[in-house]
């Protein structure tokens, strides 16, 4: 039931990016003020809430990997696995949401960047982890771990002052289309709607890949120790 289960993951996870698509496309209507372009919201909201979400999934990884990297090995390697896995999907999903940011600021503001706090704030998370990554690729030693954990907890504390920035600070940013305000919010349901499926779709996809690359990582981990061991054997 499981092994059913998880293969029929992936063909939801492609329905729900249909519907998604279908609500965002064809049965939201346009904004009243920004017109068409302000359809790109519902994939731009959702890349960077999926994205914070792998970058807290990576935060905690890194947590666990310090914590237990003495007394349970095993479970460190796993947290490890974890960490990378978030922080790879977290900038994928941040690097949607850089990129179809400045596609909406260019038609809403006449600009394609500018540097207020909620931009730049966003674009120092985005680099810490593409840190974080390269990192984890060229770094060797026993210590790239531990130094990947710690850079990784540092980055993850940049997502509640992403968060924050245009409720903390004036921005060119719009402020939050939820609970920014009395006047916030989306007034059509069908908008809400529309959002929703994508956010659910997202996320899906974001998970499925994450669970892919988390698999992976561990035969990798895998690999390594059994290469180890047997290097070690030798040299006996």
């Amino acid at each position: 039931m499981k092994k059913v289960l998880l293969s029929l993951f992936p063909l939801v996870t492609v329905l729900l990016m249909l519907q998604g698509f279908h609500q965002a496309i064809y049965v939201a209507p346009d904004d009243a003020l920004q017109g068409y372009i302000f359809r790109i919201i519902y994939y731009h909201v959702p890349s960077f809430a999926a994205a914070f979400t792998f970058f807290t999934v990576s935060f905690l990884g890194s947590i666990g990997y310090l914590t237990y990297r003495r007394s349970r090995p095993e479970w460190a390697q796993r947290a490890d696995a974890w960490a990378l896995a978030g922080a790879e999907v977290g900038v994928v999903f941040c690097s949607v949401g850089l990129t179809t940011g400045p596609l909406w600021g260019r038609r809403a503001w006449g600009i394609w960047w500018t540097w207020d706090a909620r931009l730049t704030t966003t674009l120092v998370l985005w680099l810490i982890y593409v840190s974080y990554l390269l990192l984890r690729r060229f770094a060797a030693g026993p210590q790239m771990q531990t130094l990947a954990a710690v850079l990784g907890i540092f980055g993850a504390l940049d997502v509640p002052i992403v968060y924050m920035a245009n409720r903390w600070w004036r921005t060119q940013h719009p402020a939050p289309v939820f609970g920014g305000g009395p006047d916030s919010g989306m007034k059509d349901p069908t908008m809400v709607h529309a959002l929703l499926w994508n956010m659910l779709a997202w996320f899906c996809w974001g998970i499925l890949v994450l669970f892919l690359r988390y698999k992976v990582e561990r035969r990798h981990q895998q690999y390594a120790a059994l290469e180890a061991q047997e290097a070690l054997e030798a040299n006996v």
